[in-house]
């Protein structure tokens, strides 16, 4: 199937797993506006997993309305079968993968369906793609909880309002060199490592072009926020309807770095771009655009005018990380087109204004 653009070029091609999703989301829409054919797929299996507050087919209906050339798919990446015929018809350029049970709680809860969309549905599209479509660059989106907690081991020195890292070594943050072993994961924590061991070995195996984002606080303002995952959309929406807010451990002073969606999609892009086998990239926001929980309450509280309403639980959640701030040394270096556009002040007020509309 060959397909043409308005001006008769032929039209790229690019999968999206969790189509519905932010990350998703956002990626839908950015090929979409550079002209290339866009296949999305998605269950809404958040739902399941969330609850109503997780549904993501607002965001669905959102881009059938407002994309040009996008196309979705309703099924679930565990259907190795399903998979593989739709890699077949499809042969794209470019494969995203977002798809995922994403929450450290759930996946304590249901540990056998953490593991199989987690490592699995990715095996699935990994050997699909060698099958079908062996020179597509293949993107997938990892998490910063690959390294478990071993980032909790730096030195660090306690602030009025925040951890940070009182070693020079990281002065700059957590690079790629970080160990995965010798660490608790949690149980989601593993299904997302063996999934992007995965997708490294095949671009070594089979030299195929892949590439793992190990992604720290990515956000923006169509992410369907819930306790169990989305930390900074859901803080937001806790004060913006006056609910009350969890806080586990740390004495609220854990950190995060947050990157906007818009510029993850920028990055994916510039790794289709420059492609190689089995990269690795550490994404998030960095320093400049680190945050702990209580600035977040401040900053919030400040943007809406309502107070921050929360309560203490003395009990960190397992794995989580005190402070983790992504060193971007080795991802500008590779692809030097690329770098954050949107600070802190432009992703509190779309999330904001996000909110806002929905609810």
């Amino acid at each position: 199937m060959t397909l043409l653009g308005v001006s008769g070029a032929i039209m790229k091609k690019i999968l999206v797993t969790g189509s519905n999703g932010l990350i998703g989301s956002e990626v839908v829409n950015y090929f979409d506006k550079l002209g290339w054919s866009v296949t999305g797929v998605d269950n809404n299996m958040r739902k399941e997993f969330f609850g109503d507050d997780g549904d993501t087919l607002w965001n669905r209906r959102r881009l059938l309305a407002s994309c040009m050339n996008f196309e979705h798919y309703d099924f679930d990446i565990r259907d190795r079968q399903q998979v593989l015929e739709l890699m077949k018809a499809l042969k794209p350029n470019l494969i995203v993968h977002c798809a995922a049970q994403p929450s450290h709680d759930l996946a304590a809860l249901r540990p056998l369906e953490d593991f199989e969309v987690n490592a699995m549905g990715t095996h699935n599209l990994l050997e699909a793609a060698r099958t079908a479509s062996p020179n597509v660059v293949f993107v997938h989106m990892s998490t910063n909880k690959v390294y478990g907690d071993r980032p909790n081991l730096i030195k660090m020195k306690e602030t009025e309002a925040r951890w940070i890292y009182d070693d020079p070594d990281y002065a700059d943050g957590i690079d790629e060199s970080m160990s995965i072993d010798n660490s608790t994961h949690s149980l989601f924590g593993v299904s997302k490592a063996a999934a992007d061991l995965l997708v490294q070995e095949y671009g070594r195996s089979f030299g195929m072009h892949t590439c793992c984002l190990r992604g720290g606080c990515l956000t923006g303002p169509t992410h369907s926020g819930v306790e169990l995952h989305g930390f900074l959309s859901y803080l937001i929406r806790c004060n913006i309807e006056e609910r009350e807010y969890t806080v586990y451990g740390y004495k609220g002073k854990q950190v995060r770095d947050n990157l906007h969606s818009l510029d993850v999609a920028r990055c994916i892009e510039q790794f289709y771009e420059t492609p190689s086998s089995a990269a690795i990239f550490n994404l998030g926001g960095g320093l400049r655009n680190s945050i702990s929980i209580l600035e977040a309450f401040e900053r919030v509280s400040r943007l809406t005018g309502k107070p921050m309403l929360y309560r203490y639980e003395d009990e960190p959640r397992q794995g989580d990380h005190i402070c983790y701030i992504s060193d971007l040394t080795h991802i500008r270096r590779r692809l030097p087109g690329w770098d954050i556009t949107l600070d802190l002040d432009d992703i509190f007020e779309e999330i904001i204004g996000g909110w806002k509309t929905r609810l």
